[in-house]
């Protein structure tokens, strides 16, 4: 056979190559299209970034409350120290007049003592107090990143489901029937014209039954 001839018909069984391979991409293509594939796949290039910047939200916020109790608690601790100080102090001075003989200057500085730890208590109890209001208001974050959270979780919960939906459509005949009459008749999330499953249990079982 000339060569010019078998180089004609290896170009000529490339080309056919070629163009099934394109057919069949096209196919495909227009599979995943007609199921919204393409859709889930440009709404998951969005709305994955996304959830990591909301996560990381989520982490910056804790951490931030966490530090601001910590800092209050700190700054707390030594008030109530003082306080419990001063007051034990204040006792024995009170047990040491008493037990002895009446002066009434030693009673005098004693009351003035008592009278300096109690403005002294004061203070430091109007300061504890604060220190306590900005703990509460640290727990402030939890409302806003429960809405976060929320909302990353019904993300990933979306996805899944529409990716168990891909997989039941192109699954395999017999596994399809398999599918159909077995582990989609327990709860659903849309019973009208949706197969998706529900339920962690059953989606480990599809997952098993695709072989996955």
């Amino acid at each position: 056979m000339p060569s010019g001839m078998a180089d004609e018909r290896g170009d000529l069984a490339h080309d056919e190559v070629l163009s099934r391979v394109g057919h069949m991409t096209r196919a495909l293509h227009d599979s995943l299209r007609g199921l919204g594939f393409d859709q889930l796949v440009e709404r998951a290039s969005h709305d994955i970034p996304d959830a990591r910047d909301r996560l990381d939200y989520v982490a910056r916020m804790t951490e931030q409350a966490a530090q601001r109790v910590l800092n209050a608690t700190e700054a707390a601790g030594p008030l109530q120290d003082r306080i419990q100080t001063d007051a034990a102090s204040i006792s024995a001075e009170w047990q040491q007049t008493l037990q002895g003989a009446f002066s009434e200057e030693k009673y005098r500085a004693v009351a003035e003592s008592t009278l300096a730890h109690l403005n002294q208590t004061q203070a430091a109890t109007a300061e504890t107090k604060q220190h306590l209001m900005n703990i509460m208001m640290a727990q402030d974050f939890q409302d806003l990143t429960g809405q976060v959270i929320k909302k990353v979780t019904e993300l990933a919960h979306g996805l899944e489901q529409q990716l168990l939906q891909l997989l039941v459509d192109y699954a395999p005949p017999e596994i399809k029937r398999e599918v159909d009459t077995g582990l989609l008749n327990g709860p659903q999330i849309n019973p009208v014209g949706n197969d998706v499953v529900a339920g962690q249990a059953q989606v480990d079982d599809l997952l098993d039954s695709l072989g996955f």
